[in-house]
């Protein structure tokens, strides 16, 4: 499983972005997220996706959406009314049904290199 991100920018606080992760490697059903982190702090998890639903961190709730696109093999993260604490890297993660991995990204299995999101006051 591959994972690229795009859409990444800078922005004023309040204005909006869009972030893409591409899938590749894999046609089967998968579980996806998105993380960031920010220098010196702790990677965090912000949303994620199933087909049970999806779920957010508190930090971000009314303001991200994350969806997909099967047709396109592509996951979005709509991020609105965007603060200067949301400036992180961010980064899509993936894992096949059924199986969770430990490490950087855990239960998460596989991710991208990440995209930067820089909010400016």
């Amino acid at each position: 499983v591959q994972l690229v991100e795009s859409g990444g920018g800078s922005v004023q606080a309040g204005g909006s972005l869009r972030l893409s992760c591409l899938v590749s490697g894999y046609t089967g059903s998968l579980l996806m997220g998105w993380f960031r982190q920010a220098p010196g702090k702790e990677r965090e998890g912000v949303a994620n996706i199933s087909v049970s639903g999806t779920g957010y961190a508190d930090s971000v709730k009314g303001r991200f959406t994350i969806s997909k696109d099967n047709a396109k093999n592509t996951l979005y993260l709509q991020m609105n009314s965007l603060k200067p604490e949301d400036t992180a890297m961010y980064s899509c993660a993936a894992r096949r049904s059924y199986t969770a991995c430990d490490g950087a990204f855990a239960p998460f299995c596989y991710w991208g290199q990440g995209t930067q999101v820089t909010v400016s006051s």
